[in-house]
């Protein structure tokens, strides 16, 4: 599938119908990937395309050093255009000014597995968020490296029986998990850095007048980011996973967010990133939404 990629990336760049190319490269250990960024059609034979390829790319489309170049293409992986989906309904991006080369995807390396450098995908080695995942074949694109993917078929869902497992505990318990969790948040913000949806200009952990959050790294200002983060995400997140994938101390980021995002379809009906036509389930009002979880 690398070369049919990296034949589309040249009649791109050859033509002029991009300007620039956001996709995956060789990384500086055997076997590993990293973003590269593309202008001329001669480097289009560094482009690759192989379950190394785990970083959600749409990230780099609201920088400062993306936006304003023109037309971008992007190579995206079912969740990552899920992401762009939301950057589009939320009026940071239009889709008429990003080229996607959709990716078919079995799914990626974990975090583990590409640590001890297993590079053979299979349910071992591979993240958990593609076990659940349901857009193996991207929504939308404009042209496809690779066979259409079906839905992967109901199965062991890794984040459900964590999530059941820890309610069933009382809120004392609860809460000495995550203390004990977050305790060790060494405020490096790569979650934030990682995220595609984080893309305010100005993060409020930066802003000092007044203080909303102690910069410090101790559990009152871990607490206090990491669920403000949390609550920004709500009805947002697409579960790409990036952001506990970049946490330095493995911190289960993605429990959390999976929670708040099946809180939001149960009460609203309503699933990130899936359709950019509509309005956001936090950013509109429909008579009939339940009430009877508000107290």
């Amino acid at each position: 599938m690398s070369q049919e990629l990296q034949e589309k990336a040249k009649e791109l760049l050859e033509k002029g119908e991009v300007e620039q190319i956001i996709g995956y490269g060789p990384g500086t250990r055997p076997g590993t990937a990293r973003p590269v960024f593309l202008t001329l059609p001669e480097e289009s034979p560094c482009l690759i395309w192989t379950p190394a390829c785990v970083h959600n790319l749409v990230v780099y489309l609201t920088r400062k050093e993306t936006r304003g170049r023109g037309k971008v293409a992007i190579t995206a992986k079912g969740c990552d255009v899920r992401a762009l989906f939301v950057l589009i309904q939320e009026k940071q991006l239009r889709r008429e000014d990003v080229y996607v080369i959709g990716l078919s995807c079995q799914g990626v390396l974990s975090k583990e597995a590409l640590a001890g450098g297993r590079w053979e995908l299979s349910e071992e080695t591979m993240a958990d968020k593609c076990k659940i995942c349901q857009v193996r074949t991207p929504l939308e694109y404009d042209f496809l490296v690779g066979e259409k993917v079906e839905p992967r078929p109901a199965g062991v869902d890794p984040y459900a029986a964590r999530i059941e497992e820890l309610e069933s505990r009382s809120s004392e318990e609860r809460w000495e998990f995550w203390r004990r969790e977050l305790s060790r948040c060494i405020k490096c913000y790569a979650c934030r850095q990682a995220c595609p949806l984080c893309y305010c200009r100005r993060c409020i952990t930066e802003k000092s007048v007044p203080q909303w959050i102690d910069k410090s790294a101790h559990l009152r200002g871990n607490l206090a980011w990491n669920l403000i983060r949390a609550f920004h995400l709500a009805g947002r997140c697409v579960g790409c996973g990036e952001c506990e994938r970049a946490c330095p101390v493995n911190i289960p980021l993605m429990l959390l967010n999976q929670k708040m995002s099946r809180e939001v379809a149960a009460q609203f009906g309503y699933v990130a990133g899936m359709d950019y036509t509509v309005e956001p389930a936090l950013a509109s009002f429909d008579p009939q939404d339940r009430q009877d979880f508000i107290h």
